[in-house]
């Protein structure tokens, strides 16, 4: 039977990004700055592994103070009555060397849905403190309504204020649990 590791996350190297049209012209960037996530994998592999993580909502940052207050609110992700964005890993699968497939559950207000990210391996290696690292980069892209973020305004010429699509992309490193 082979050996199982879990490992976590690093938060002060890691990062949860999104992006969305803006005026249908431009992208607003922003991330989630409090986040939690770990893997567990069977043997050196990673074939296989399960994935957990949880965002805090309340941590959401755009550079804008006024639209972070309105993205906390009941027209967004409501992060009064739910606190966190929650994601569990159903399957990870290796497409090739650096690249993987991951699947889970996507959970924003209740709403349950699955998702699929794209994976690339950055490799591992050790710290000068001895910590076995992996590091990951993460990309996918969801519909926003899917989970009931539905808030929009229409726009004199047309169109809409806020795109449906959002980008989600992540820079994750892990460090090996000893013990």
């Amino acid at each position: 039977m082979a050996n199982t590791n879990q490992w976590v996350v690093d938060p002060t190297h890691s990062e949860i990004l999104f992006k969305v049209k803006h005026l249908m012209i431009t992208n607003v960037k922003g991330e989630f700055r409090k986040f939690e996530a770990s893997f567990t994998a069977e043997g050196d592999g990673f074939d296989r592994a399960r994935a957990e993580a949880s965002i805090d909502a309340s941590s959401i940052f755009t550079n804008n103070e006024d639209r972070d207050n309105h993205l906390k609110s009941g027209d967004f992700f409501d992060a009064e009555k739910f606190p966190n964005l929650l994601f569990e890993g159903t399957a990870f699968e290796k497409v090739n060397d650096e690249n993987y497939k991951l699947t889970g559950m996507l959970t924003i207000k209740d709403v349950r849905k699955e998702v699929t990210l794209d994976v690339e391996f950055g490799g591992i290696m050790k710290d000068p403190w001895g910590n076995e690292k992996a590091g990951f980069s993460l990309q996918g892209k969801i519909n926003r309504k899917d989970w009931g973020l539905n808030w929009n305004a229409a726009l004199e010429a047309g169109g809409v204020l806020v795109g449906d699509e959002v980008t989600i992309m992540a820079e994750l490193q892990f460090v090996k649990n000893a013990g």
